[in-house]
């Protein structure tokens, strides 16, 4: 049995305005439904603790797909992101994954987090899975080595496209694109031909998964690696 901790954002709002942003639950809960399944350890954690706000958009009907509906439906599992732990209580020496949701909030608090630097260079370093969704990768974007490198620098990678950023017309009010920034770092960007289809990519214990239709898949990818399939 593995020991898995999950990152979630603790931002609302686009950053500036009054329009509500926050997790997007599905990215969380496949994920989290995949290795829950198995009866993994799985710890949520969000950036300042307490409530994980989720992104209202994601509870659309045509976004809300069965699985995500039911725990969005179950108690206590609300209660665990209605009472999360803030990251800087986490002990990443303890994890043999950390993984990143989405969701437009993390692109404000993820980026510069030091803490979460910290977390993936451990985790990644002592031969843990370092995992991420969609908007999640804002969380690798300015993690560096000892000596000073980018931890994307070169890696096979995806996140959320620049096409699929204007199609969900958040392209106006992001603070980057997601996209620019990671190919900015010099990592072998890659996306889906068709957007909003899922689509991973896995680089040694690094999975990343480009939108909100792929987190099963990355929960696969890194299930893989954790029974050394790769």
């Amino acid at each position: 049995m593995s020991k898995i901790m999950i990152v979630n954002t603790s931002t609302n709002n686009f950053e500036g305005t009054s329009k509500p942003t926050g997790l997007w639950l599905g990215e969380l809960v496949h994920f989290y439904d995949y290795f829950n399944a198995y009866n993994h350890e799985i710890n949520l954690f969000n950036i300042d603790g307490d409530t994980t706000p989720i992104d209202p958009v994601s509870l659309k009907p045509l976004m809300l797909d069965s699985v995500t509906k039911a725990y969005f439906n179950d108690e206590s599992f609300m209660e665990l992101l209605r009472n999360s732990k803030s990251i800087e209580e986490a002990n990443p020496t303890e994890y043999d994954v950390i993984y990143f949701t989405g969701g437009h909030g993390v692109m404000f608090d993820f980026p510069n987090n030091d803490t979460i630097q910290h977390a993936v260079n451990e985790v990644y370093n002592h031969d843990g899975v370092v995992a991420a969704v969609c908007h999640g990768i804002a969380a690798l974007l300015n993690v560096k080595d000892k000596n000073g490198r980018y931890f994307i620098d070169k890696r096979e990678i995806t996140g959320f496209s620049n096409i699929e950023e204007v199609l969900a017309n958040r392209k106006n009010i992001v603070p980057f694109m997601l996209e620019s920034e990671i190919k900015r770092r010099e990592a072998r960007y890659s996306k889906a031909k068709i957007p909003f289809t899922p689509y991973v990519k896995v680089d040694n214990r690094l999975v990343t998964g480009q939108n909100p239709q792929s987190p099963k898949q990355v929960a696969e990818a890194v299930d893989h690696i954790l029974r050394n399939d790769v």
